[in-house]
């Protein structure tokens, strides 16, 4: 069956189940012996991108003095690790992970608090200090992940930094979700060329990777998420999305945190608040994201943990009948 197939039967599945319910409820006939009995399938899964800020091994300046090859910080681990245990989430995406034994650290961090994700993916491109993670609940079902693309700027050849993170997985039987992560070039200013042309670049290949997905598979569900360093109305997320009309364009999903407000990052030496993080679905994960519990994790000690906040979206399953 299809995806699509499997969409609309669910729907008249859920429909025609809502209706057998609520007579059962208002007689009384459901017990907790018969619930525990039999049950339910998990109907979503929870989503979080987050940028755990140098979750790696590093020069760092600690009581003011640079120390050679330190971890991130115990304080500011745990931070992290009560801010994912609060979100709960099914599959997650990391930036900024140093190495595959970071990676591990954090699944085994999270797996003492509760929060077992036993499928990883990391993925790197020219920068060998950062890379991308992504645990998963879900067996990751296919491995795109891109390491090896290049661009020539000012007659340089120069490596996307991170790479694309690129899994798929299969929370149901016929239902594929594709998740691509990403960590575009930094603001940062660099010598070897303009930081803002290089993200630009960035940003056409991540496209083409997109275009080359959905030209040949319309109907493949994706999620693209991560750390993209610009801004909404730049040239970099425009390319990224492609043309609104067009069935291969990538819709900003749109959330915030419990005030309505939308940035993501916060740069201390600034005091300058930005939205620097973003998720955007295919015309295809549209009707399974669930806007309503799709949000910006807020905590009033957020910094403690990263410069980024969590963002975070819910997608909706089938139930195990409509499959």
């Amino acid at each position: 069956m299809s995806q699509a197939c499997l969409l609309a039967s669910w729907r008249e599945k859920t429909l025609r189940l809502s209706q057998a319910i609520i007579p059962l409820l208002l007689l009384g006939s459901l017990t907790l012996s018969s619930r525990a009995a039999e049950p339910a399938s998990p109907d979503s899964l929870v989503f979080c991108a987050y940028n755990v800020r140098n979750w790696l091994i590093m020069d760092r300046f600690e009581d003011n003095k640079v120390v050679k090859d330190s971890t991130k910080p115990e304080s500011e681990k745990a931070a992290v690790i009560t801010h994912l245990k609060a979100i709960a989430p099914d599959v997650l995406g990391l930036s900024e992970i140093g190495s595959a034994d970071d990676l591990r650290e954090i699944q085994s961090l999270l797996k003492t608090a509760g929060i077992d994700l036993p499928h990883s993916e990391i993925a790197q491109g020219g920068d060998p200090t950062r890379r991308l993670g992504f645990l998963s609940r879900f067996t990751i079902a296919s491995r795109q992940s891109v390491s090896d693309l290049t661009y020539e700027l000012e007659g340089k050849i120069f490596s996307v930094q991170r790479g694309f993170l690129d899994a798929t997985i299969q929370p149901r039987p016929n239902l594929n979700f594709r998740f691509i992560g990403v960590h575009l070039k930094s603001m940062r200013e660099v010598p070897e060329a303009d930081q803002a042309l290089m993200r630009r670049n960035e940003a056409s290949l991540l496209r083409k990777h997109l275009d080359g997905i959905l030209s040949e598979s319309p109907e493949s569900a994706i999620l693209l998420y991560g750390d993209f360093n610009e801004y909404r109305h730049e040239a970099p997320i425009k390319a990224i999305q492609g043309s609104r009309t067009g069935v291969l364009f990538m819709e900003d999903i749109r959330i915030t945190d419990k005030r309505g407000e939308t940035w993501t990052h916060y740069w201390e030496a600034a005091d300058s608040y930005s939205r620097l993080d973003y998720l955007f679905m295919s015309r295809a994960m549209k009707p399974f994201i669930d806007v309503s519990h799709s949000f910006i994790f807020d905590s009033h000690d957020f910094d403690q943990a990263s410069d980024h906040r969590p963002i975070v979206t819910k997608l909706k399953l089938p139930t195990s009948e409509a499959e």
